[in-house]
């Protein structure tokens, strides 16, 4: 069973989706408050939370915002204002995903194990996985613990940056296109008015230039998509 915490003043909401997700080997644990939500997720016991965005005594970004001063864990903003403006703060403040309400149950689910699926704990023989990949251009990455660092010092990245890192790496010098980085990283459909990952990127390009400045830069690519490379001219 994957332990999920919901955070979401909408009881009547929570109590149908732990029926539902209990069906498909999800335990989900609610909280109607933002504090005592807060007070939960810091626990860090769950494999992912879901966190809405309109709370009664906190407004969810503020959670977010104070749960990623301790976590890099998995969450999943669900909000029912829908504006763009909302989507993009939550991405940029550490979410790795959002869900517009209201929402289909399958759709949450399929959600909720694609951002699973990142977190690399499929049973996969040891034998077969590499625990550190050897360090390219100043870069470890360790697969195991989903963990990164630059010459020794690690980075402080969010699942999504993480698995973008990751493949950027191992595509140095080449132009990867938005639908194949959607495709990979989100297991879903790339949208063209969908800017979510364009928002992650943004927030990796802002960690790699304060932890590694001289390291390789990511490119944006006009009308393809985005490049790493190991030059160390300026970011476009």
């Amino acid at each position: 069973m994957r332990a999920v915490l919901i955070v979401d003043d909408d009881v009547k909401l929570c109590t149908m989706l732990r029926e539902y997700l209990g069906r498909h080997e999800i335990d989900l644990e609610m909280r109607h408050y933002g504090r005592s939500g807060l007070e939960a997720a810091s626990s860090n016991t769950f494999d992912l939370i879901l966190l809405d965005v309109m709370l009664p005594d906190m407004d969810g970004f503020e959670l977010l915002q104070r749960l990623r001063q301790t976590s890099q864990g998995f969450v999943l903003l669900l909000t029912a204002r829908g504006e763009a403006a909302d989507r993009i703060r939550g991405l940029q403040l550490g979410a790795d995903d959002y869900l517009p309400k209201p929402f289909d149950p399958d759709e949450l689910v399929a959600r909720i194990r694609a951002i699973l699926r990142r977190s690399g704990s499929t049973n996969i023989p040891s034998a077969m996985v590499s625990e550190s990949a050897p360090a390219r251009a100043g870069f470890t990455i360790n697969m195991i613990s989903r963990s990164a660092a630059f010459e020794g010092k690690p980075l402080d990245l969010t699942d999504v940056e993480f698995s973008l890192l990751d493949l950027f790496i191992r595509s140095t010098g080449s132009v990867l296109t938005r639908e194949e980085l959607v495709s990979r990283v989100f297991n879903r459909a790339f949208h063209p008015l969908d800017r979510s990952l364009d928002m992650h990127i943004c927030r990796l390009r802002k960690k790699l230039s304060t932890t590694a400045p001289y390291a390789g830069r990511i490119k944006t690519i006009r009308s393809s998509g985005y490049l790493f490379s190991p030059a160390t001219g300026p970011e476009q």
